[in-house]
């Protein structure tokens, strides 16, 4: 199973949340997106379920000699969330990424004022939150999106994706009320493998939806 491009996915996605919210299992939604990619999923989430859309920035936190290798990642206002195997194996303390979580923190405030615009962000409590990302692979960046957002006190956490990796999706279970996946593929190794388009989304494509749905 693949999916056409992230717009298709997004309105799959949909589709099984409608069901879901007919069931009275999704009072009160407000859609958050992990940007770039979720923006374009959770666009069509947030149009089927007449839902705010908003955006969640989350940052991966890389090692130090080796950026692209990710040992945590941090959303929002909520603390950096570490892989404690992954500093374990690499000899890394959280004191040695000082450096790094400032710098990506910096960002996540940088990419929050751009997307965001002056808007505050939604209020979340006692409501039905629900996380959309384009998939999920290790998780490390859901679990930070998910925990910071469990903070702030929602009336019941969805994480959904259109695809991911049964390792990772488990993990996101006992972080979430509720775990949304349409497609679990046995062997996985990167979530744009399940797209037939799978472009890179900018700064503007993530505004020109937010726009689009307060519009």
């Amino acid at each position: 199973m693949r999916f056409r491009d992230r717009r298709q996915a997004g309105r799959e996605l949909a589709a099984r949340l409608r069901e879901r919210r007919d069931e009275g299992a999704l009072p009160d939604p407000v859609v958050l997106a992990l940007p770039r990619g979720g923006v374009a999923v959770a666009a069509e989430v947030a149009r089927a379920l007449d839902a705010p859309l908003d955006v969640l920035v989350v940052r991966k936190i890389g090692a130090p000699f080796h950026e692209e290798f990710g040992v945590g990642a941090m959303a929002g206002d909520g603390v950096p969330v570490f892989d404690e195997d992954s500093l374990l194996r690499l000899g890394l303390s959280e004191s040695d990424l000082a450096a790094v979580v400032a710098r990506e923190r910096a960002e996540l405030r940088r990419r929050e004022e751009r997307y965001r615009q002056g808007r505050p962000p939604p209020d979340t409590r006692a409501r039905t939150v629900i996380v959309v990302d384009d998939g999920l692979a290790t998780g490390s960046t859901a679990r930070a999106a998910l925990r910071a957002l469990r903070a702030r006190a929602p009336g019941r956490l969805v994480l959904a994706v259109p695809v991911g990796a049964a390792e990772g999706l488990a993990l996101m279970r006992s972080e979430a009320d509720e775990v949304l996946c349409l497609h679990e593929p046995a062997a996985f190794m990167a979530v744009g493998q399940w797209y037939e388009e799978f472009d890179q989304l900018t700064d503007e494509d993530v505004l020109d939806a937010l726009h689009q749905r307060q519009a």
